[in-house]
């Protein structure tokens, strides 16, 4: 069996490592930048700076009679279709599996339908909540905002920076009311195998909770689509049952303000979500759901952005592969390099480089050892325009290769 950590109910701020981080840099003054301003780069949050398509605002001025109305929890017609219909292209092994008309519920970005998710599956006898550690800080926080349990899996090195669920007690998966999977993974960019799909979703089914497979980095990948979680349903049989799949416009197409996203999954579980949204009024407006609906039937504009990402994990094996080992991630836009103090290492890329950046310690908690599997981390996203994520990469490079020779000197 796998050896977790849980935790016990405490303060929501205790898991969002930008609250940490600006606690840690409050009183640390920004060096200058290599940009060419010298401001400081924002390198520790995953928000694409790619323009997004021009033809949202088009979209968005075209359906503008819809502000006026209160978003309708269940989306449009069209917009369901969409989604049905590019989840169809991009994973065509199972297509027919998902219904527009039950089992597609549209989401103001994947964030807030992961938090509704936590809220909504929780209940008497099922108090546990599942999430890799690493992790991304909403399933944490979602955990805590629903009374639950989190319940603390390995993600690391050793596990392919994947949780395996199916090693669990049996007794914890059956209080487990909810699992988190995120692949590919915030932040290693790991991605889980079909196989390891598969008996995720097993297991789910096996001791009947929801299984929240979050894919909002689907197509961020390097050179291999990352399988999906509906391509192991449809070799699994038995539908989409305990299953809820996560996707969002954030990443895919660079438009994370818009807050647009979908849920698929099993019945069951999408109409306790669905409830969970009304009384939260997490709704998506008519307009913006026109420009999604747009965005989820066009492919250019992602492809683009995947060469984007691409050339920049180029430049990172060139700038920082030698020197600092950078690993390439199998796909997202997160490079997760071993610095050997996460902490230390943001402060002084911060000091002396205007460079912002995310402590994987932040993003991990101790397991039964005392040991932090991201303390050793950090988290960089590179979501810039080719010169300057080269321009900040050379400049890690400098600062952490000069701390680095120092330390073997001392």
């Amino acid at each position: 069996m796998v050896e977790v950590v849980s935790s016990p109910r405490r303060d929501i701020q205790a898991f969002h490592p930008f609250i940490k981080l600006n606690r840690l840099l409050a009183d640390v003054p920004a060096g200058r930048s290599p940009a060419p301003d010298g401001r400081p780069i924002a390198l520790q949050v995953g928000e694409p700076q790619n323009d997004p398509p021009a033809f949202i605002t088009e979209e968005i001025a075209a359906a503008a009679k819809g502000w006026n109305r209160y978003p309708p929890p269940r989306g449009t017609e069209g917009y369901r279709k969409a989604c049905v219909d590019w989840l169809a292209r991009r994973y065509p092994a199972g297509a027919g599996l998902v219904d527009p008309d039950t089992q597609v519920l549209p989401l103001p970005g994947s964030r807030e339908g992961l938090f509704f998710a936590a809220l909504a599956s929780t209940r008497p006898g099922r108090d546990k909540i599942l999430l890799p550690n690493p992790f991304y800080h909403v399933y944490a926080g979602a955990a805590v905002a629903a009374g639950a349990e989190p319940v603390f899996v390995p993600a690391t090195e050793q596990t392919g920076f994947q949780p395996d669920y199916a090693r669990l007690d049996p007794a914890i998966l059956d209080r487990a009311a909810l699992a988190f999977l995120n692949s590919p993974s915030n932040p290693q960019g790991a991605v889980a195998s079909k196989a390891a799909l598969k008996a995720a979703i097993e297991t789910a089914r096996r001791h009947d909770f929801a299984i929240a497979l979050d894919e909002c980095y689907a197509e961020i990948y390097d050179d291999t689509p990352p399988p999906g979680a509906l391509e192991a349903a449809a070799e699994l049989g038995v539908g989409l049952d305990n299953m809820l799949l996560f996707h969002s416009l954030s990443k895919r197409s660079s438009a994370p303000g818009l807050r647009c996203g979908f849920v698929a999954g099993d019945p069951r579980w999408l109409d306790e979500l669905d409830a969970a949204l009304r009384v939260g009024g997490a709704g998506v407006p008519l307009p913006v759901l026109a420009a999604g609906t747009r965005l989820w039937s066009e492919e250019a504009h992602v492809a683009e952005n995947r060469a984007r990402y691409r050339a920049n994990f180029d430049a990172a094996e060139r700038t920082l592969g030698a020197t600092l080992g950078a690993r390439r991630p199998q796909a997202g836009f997160f490079l997760w390099l071993e610095v050997g103090d996460s902490e230390a290492a943001a402060v002084e890329l911060w000091r002396e480089a205007g460079l912002r950046t995310l402590p994987g310690a932040y993003m991990s908690v101790p397991d039964a050892q005392g040991n932090n599997p991201g303390a050793a981390y950090l988290r960089i996203a590179l979501v810039y325009d080719a010169d300057r994520t080269e321009a900040a990469l050379r400049r890690i490079g400098e600062v952490l290769g000069a701390s680095s020779a120092r330390r073997a000197q001392a």
